[in-house]
């Protein structure tokens, strides 16, 4: 099944990049016990002057950025989601990725595109699944969950 509706917005498509995002994409629903619930994640790839727009536009911030996730639901619906299927959704949420800022950061960690683009999959993924990182402990179980998907696909830093 297809977990991942992928749009290339302003920039060319790549089969790489829609392979590698189902990857990803069924490697974390398999990870947080999704496949069942028939759902979907909506992924934008795009450009840094696209993802400023969406920053300025929904989070007030006039800059681009790498990631930009839009979770339809709270982290306690989610896991309604997950264990009883109480709620059942179409779609989790969004997800934008500036293609740009992933190969720089790509190239400034000393990793492949590979890697780094699949990271930030993930990344996404977890915070439509409610996490985020602005607490040290809240960072600390994300980070261990996205180095799990990581380590399953074989996606390791080079």
């Amino acid at each position: 099944m297809k977990y991942a509706d992928i749009e290339f917005l302003n920039v060319e498509p790549n089969e790489m990049y829609s392979t590698l995002t189902q990857r990803v994409i069924n490697k974390c629903f398999e990870t947080e016990d999704l496949l069942d619930k028939n759902i979907t994640i909506s992924i934008i790839y795009t450009t840094p002057m696209d993802i400023q727009k969406y920053n300025k536009e929904y989070r007030n911030i006039d800059r681009a950025t790498d990631v930009l996730s839009f979770p339809m639901f709270e982290k306690e619906e989610v896991e309604k989601i997950q264990k009883d299927g109480s709620i059942v959704p179409d779609v989790l949420g969004d997800i934008i990725i500036n293609l740009s800022q992933v190969k720089m950061q790509a190239d400034e960690y000393g990793h492949s595109f590979e890697r780094e683009l699949a990271y930030m999959l993930v990344h996404g993924f977890y915070h439509l699944m409610g996490y985020d990182h602005i607490k040290e402990d809240d960072k600390k179980v994300m980070r261990e969950k996205e180095e799990k998907v990581l380590k399953d696909l074989n996606i390791n830093r080079e």
